[in-house]
């Protein structure tokens, strides 16, 4: 099987995690990446613990499969080699600082005219235009400025950062994203765009429910701890021997949930609707513990799953890697080294689709500059 985006080169100049989060999403779609780093130190995130024989895993799990050339795009040489490059890619990804590729000489004004075809694709902490676009920013800034750490953790208590660096993750999937339809506009316009991606904008675009409550209330949300501030009950509850969630969503689901537990709650006033549930969750939490607290983790997931109530363990990362559903959708895969063994875990590729492989291993990420001759070949070859 091909991928769809066989035969679609990428020039990626992203370091660190959001843009290179892009491209890795691009590549298991297919696409070849061909990972532009600094002379001598490479990206940031080949010196990010923990490390392997000397090579960080953190950048191997981003990067696997990609191509690296180092450049110097003030050396005369390099970029000369670098133009070549842009001649032969469909996609350019950066994330400088607003200004650095202008001043460079390789900005978005000046890379359309010369290749008119080229998708152009930046994402920054607080995108091309605004105020603010020259402030520098990571993954806790834009999660702090954004909102998200305003409504993450317990009430009363300081906020806290969501522990994926979900500022990063989320930027390089609308970077993904805005890529992907800039390609399918190409097909029919056969021009290239820019797309200009925010981080502070995709955290901001993730606040669903935060928003909504605040634009209704005028009243800014606050920390709620692992409960849904919009639904009820939807959150963690005490069994027997630790924590178990339960998410009854809507009335059908709840009076699911009171008939498994024979709580004869379904049609109390204070609980017959969702509105009122919500007014009244933390007695509801009282009353349900009252009857989980009898029994454990295990026994309550099995029952309320028999009764189709969406329910479940909270599990740590190393549980996580070996849960039979995880397993069976091929969500954990090796990255191998040079000599085809295994020398890391990764996640898989979350996108199935019918036509495209699901191979159980990734191939090993590049060491600095390794792919030189081999991209110089290729340029030779027109």
């Amino acid at each position: 099987m091909t991928g769809p985006l066989d035969g679609i080169t990428i020039l990626d100049l992203t370091h660190v995690l959001a843009g290179p989060y892009a491209s890795m999403t691009l590549a298991d779609l297919g696409a070849r990446v061909i990972k532009v780093e600094r002379p001598g130190t490479g990206d940031d995130t080949r010196s990010f613990p923990p490390f392997k024989d000397g090579a960080s895993a953190y950048f191997a799990t981003i990067n696997h499969g990609k191509e690296s050339i180092a450049l110097d795009l003030k050396d005369v040489e390099d970029r000369t080699v670098f133009e070549g490059l842009l001649s032969r890619s469909d996609i350019i990804l950066e994330n400088y600082r607003p200004g650095v590729m202008e001043r460079l000489g390789y900005g978005w004004t000046d890379l359309s005219l010369r290749y008119p075809k080229l998708i152009y694709g930046a994402v920054s902490g607080f995108g091309h235009s605004g105020p603010d676009s020259q402030r520098p920013a990571y993954d806790m800034v834009v999660q702090a400025r954004g909102g998200v750490m305003s409504i993450t953790g317990e009430r009363d208590r300081e906020p806290v950062r969501v522990g994926a660096s979900i500022g990063d993750i989320a930027a390089g999937m609308f970077l993904a994203q805005g890529v992907l339809a800039a390609l399918l506009q190409r097909q029919q316009t056969d021009t290239g765009q820019k797309i200009d991606i925010a981080m502070l904008d995709c955290q901001l675009a993730m606040l669903e429910h935060a928003i909504a409550l605040t634009s209704v209330t005028g009243e800014a949300p606050r920390p709620c701890g692992a409960r849904h501030p919009s639904i009820t009950p939807f959150e963690t509850f005490h069994a027997e021997d630790g924590l178990f969630v339960i998410a009854a969503g809507n009335d059908v689901l709840f009076a699911r949930l009171c008939e498994a537990l024979q709580l004869p709650l379904a049609a109390d006033p204070r609980f017959e609707t969702n509105q009122a549930r919500c007014e009244n969750a933390r007695l509801l939490k009282r009353l349900i513990e009252a009857v989980t607290l009898g029994q454990n983790m295990r026994h309550w997931i099995e029952l309320l799953t028999e009764a189709g109530i969406p329910t479940g363990p909270i599990q740590n990362v190393a549980e996580v890697l070996q849960d039979p559903q995880i397993l069976a959708r091929n969500m954990v895969v090796d990255v191998l080294d040079r000599a085809g063994h295994p020398a890391y875990v990764a996640a898989g590729n979350p996108i199935k689709m019918s036509t495209l492989a699901d191979p159980t291993t990734r191939g090993p990420a590049p060491t600095l500059d390794e792919h030189r001759q081999e991209i110089l070949d290729w340029l030779a070859q027109g």
